[in-house]
């Protein structure tokens, strides 16, 4: 008797271990994918330099360079661990380069958030730390605080006297009082997207920038009063920061199945 229930002692033994075997969790592979648009219609290199979009203030506009910085780039899972995706990257329409990021490593499949930043945060804005950015000319001058541009976006508008005229808008940290030792504000915008659901051999993310939202809320912007000049412009940037916090929106997610 006692050999027989030995027997069903490790029978019952190895029926647990199997049931308490876990499958591991598929993976994915990531990519974010920066979009733009002007409150739902898409921009690409083959609208550029078009008059054709209308602002807030009723400023006929066109765009013809648009380059930005996006930084810590992030995915959360559901236990708060992060993975980055990018420390940064920057995007350039007109060149057609740094729209699409590829995650370093592949996901398992679930529930996470995405959150990234528009610009440098001042702990990583510094002057001349980046290779790359150098190169393509993106440093702020030194009298406005060096570190890096957040964006430049360019273009033609219709003045107030019906002339074609140039605008720069261009967001940097802030900078009060330029010169030797300028004060500044870091302008920088911190972006939280949701909750994402990865799932699939492969999950594309949409990140959409609605250009219409740098010119309307909470401030209407008049490109007859500010148009250019608007780096050494405190009050300008403080503004930019304002309306960017509803400038970059989560758009549509892609699954391959196979």
């Amino acid at each position: 008797m006692k050999k027989i229930a030995l027997l069903l002692s490790l029978a019952f033994v190895a029926c647990g271990t199997d049931d308490d075997t876990t499958t591991p969790l598929a993976k994915s592979d990531v990519a974010i994918n920066f979009t733009q648009s002007f409150d739902g219609d898409i921009i690409t290199i083959n609208e550029f330099s078009n008059l054709v979009y209308v602002n807030e203030n009723e400023d006929l506009l066109s765009v013809s360079r648009l380059r930005y910085l996006m930084t810590d780039i992030v995915l959360t899972d559901a236990d708060g661990i992060e993975t980055v995706i990018a420390d940064y990257k920057l995007v350039d329409v007109g060149e057609s380069t740094g729209a699409t990021i590829a995650s370093p490593t592949s996901f398992a499949q679930g529930d996470y958030t995405l959150s990234m930043r528009f610009g440098f945060s001042d702990t990583d804005n510094t002057t001349a730390a980046y290779p790359d950015l150098n190169v393509v000319d993106w440093g702020v001058p030194a009298p406005l605080g060096g570190g890096y541009h957040y964006m430049q976006m360019e273009g033609m508008y219709i003045n107030d006297a019906d002339e074609n005229t140039n605008y720069q808008y261009h967001a940097i940290r802030a900078a009060q009082n330029p010169g030797d030792n300028p004060t500044l504000t870091d302008t920088s915008i911190a972006i939280e997207l949701g909750t994402i659901t990865i799932e699939g051999i492969d999950t594309i993310i949409e990140v959409d920038m609605n250009i219409a939202e740098w010119y309307k809320n909470p401030n209407q912007w008049n490109l007859n009063e500010l148009y250019t000049m608007l780096m050494p412009n405190y009050d300008a940037q403080i503004m930019m920061n304002q309306n960017g916090q509803n400038v970059f929106s989560l758009g549509s997610i892609i699954y391959a199945q196979e």
